[in-house]
């Protein structure tokens, strides 16, 4: 089998024409050559406008199809055009991943009027003040698309707080109160009960919303002819719910489709806890060991790399881990921004792409650039050899070399299909070397380092080691000299 490389096929400052998806089609063959093997798209639903990433959504059924909330498309083109990216992306042997939004909804059609409660936004579980008429956006008609799909209307029943009183004028977040209404509470405790995040807050304790986002999520896969779902913000969501949810899609589409929830909690505790709730049907971004990355990019020389999988998804629960570098989230400008530092990032991809545990995501702000006032220059030409190695050769047993705080490396034997060698070794102060074992049958055999960050040649001795070097803050992976890449 060859390993599997993710695809995060967009970053938060993309140009708002509509050209996303015929932009994509022209990028399919360099990213198949790659060793890409599924791609994320970015939330493909009708949001509150044609320049709204997705996240802000408002119809689950318009797929770029409808005149709602100005335009047809969405900000990244229309249903067609998604359509035909599908195709052509199934078409080159890859999977497609939808991005999920089930946490809120966004840009309503009317107002409507409901006693509610103001909480804390430190502590959501303590109420401010006494119970009150408000007057909130939770009327959700979709007059565009009139009934087409599903004629299910959402109203403030569906929901279980809001962060605007239409009426006063005042923010805040606040409670909706009535029969069977409250905050979901298997949910994260940060902020005392964080079910509240942004826009209209979904209730996926009601009857009503959890039949109606199974019976959408059947439509969605069906019409898109989808391989799996990358889930949103699921630390703000019912894990009853999500257990549900994922065991119907399960049921309904077979084992192979793939779930990807994002926790956005760097704690061991809290994502085993998610895992547990919903029985370990949803795998996770690993978050902690993106923040060890965060850590040692800012830390320089100063930090210990024996320790850079500690407290992370790969190392618990290695076939449930995700592992990343960056996203939408953690870039500059957004509220998540924990971007790896330029100088360790080649490190951090050779961390998950060249390591047998995990399955490595690759960011499109990464790959070709971040754009918006923020202009950082993608790294494709370093991220594709990592990638080439990791699909022709980073296969087979490991064995890994942690022995000092500041050089570490590890050497992929290969397997009965993929029978070349690599060895990997990482220096953060100062150029270092590894003496690391390659096997038998290596002896005489000439290693060059392949990102070409080190001009240096191994031939491999007597015993079949070889002493492998790296630069000063730089990473080298070596395998044999003349041994293709393809």
């Amino acid at each position: 089998m060859n390993n599997g490389i993710l695809f995060q096929g967009f970053e938060w400052y993309l140009p708002s024409e509509g050209n996303y998806y015929k932009d994509m089609l022209l990028k399919l063959e360099e990213l198949s050559k790659m060793g890409i093997t599924a791609i994320w798209l970015p939330p493909v639903c009708k949001a509150t406008g044609s320049s709204d990433t997705g996240y802000g959504v408002y119809d689950l059924y318009d797929l770029g199809e409808f005149d709602q909330k100005g335009e047809v498309r969405t900000k990244y083109g229309t249903k067609e055009e998604l359509k035909e990216l599908i195709e052509a992306i199934h078409g080159r042997g890859m999977q497609v991943y939808a991005d999920v939004v089930l946490n809120h909804k966004a840009g309503a059609d009317g107002v409507e009027k409901f006693m509610a409660v103001e909480v804390d936004t430190n502590d959501r579980t303590k109420d401010i003040g006494e119970s009150h008429e408000i007057e909130a956006w939770t009327n959700f008609q979709f007059p565009g698309r009139q009934g087409k799909y599903s004629d299910f209307k959402w109203n403030f029943h569906h929901f279980t707080g809001v962060d605007f009183d239409n009426r006063t004028g005042d923010k805040g977040i606040f409670r909706i109160l009535g029969e069977n209404k409250g905050w979901n509470w298997n949910v994260s405790n940060e902020n005392g009960n964080f079910d509240y995040l942004m826009f209209a807050d979904i209730d996926h304790a009601h009857p009503e919303v959890r039949e109606e986002l199974k019976t959408w999520a059947d439509w969605f896969i069906g019409e898109l002819q989808l391989d799996g779902f990358r889930l949103d913000a699921v630390k703000h969501i019912d894990g009853a719910f999500m257990h549900e949810f994922t065991s119907h899609l399960k049921q309904k589409h077979g084992d192979r489709f793939y779930i990807l929830g994002e926790y956005w909690d760097n704690s061991v505790k809290a994502n085993k806890k998610f895992l547990e709730e919903t029985q370990y049907g949803i795998d996770l971004f690993d978050v902690g060991l993106h923040f060890n990355f965060f850590e040692a990019s800012n830390r320089g020389g100063d930090y210990d790399l024996r320790k850079i999988f500690d407290n992370s998804v790969v190392t618990g629960n290695p076939p449930m881990s995700v592992t990343f570098v960056d996203n939408h989230d953690s870039q500059p400008g957004q509220s998540l921004n924990s971007f790896i530092a330029p100088w360790f990032k080649e490190i951090a991809y050779g961390l998950i792409l060249l390591r047998k545990d995990g399955y490595p995501c690759i960011f499109y702000g990464d790959y070709y650039g971040i754009g918006g006032e923020h202009q950082i220059p993608g790294m494709k030409d370093k991220l594709d050899v990592l990638s080439l190695v990791r699909k022709s050769h980073a296969y087979g047993n490991q064995d890994d070399y942690f022995n000092e705080p500041d050089l570490i490396g590890w050497v992929r034997h290969g397997d009965e299909e993929h029978f070349g060698k690599c060895a990997v070794v990482i220096s953060i102060r100062e150029k270092k070397t590894i003496r690391m074992f390659l096997g038998d049958e290596e002896k005489g055999k000439v290693y060059t380092d392949l990102t070409g960050n080190c001009q240096d040649k191994v031939t491999i001795d007597e015993e079949n080691y070889g002493n492998f070097a790296a630069e000063p803050g730089s990473i080298s992976v070596w395998m044999e000299e003349g041994l293709p890449l393809e």
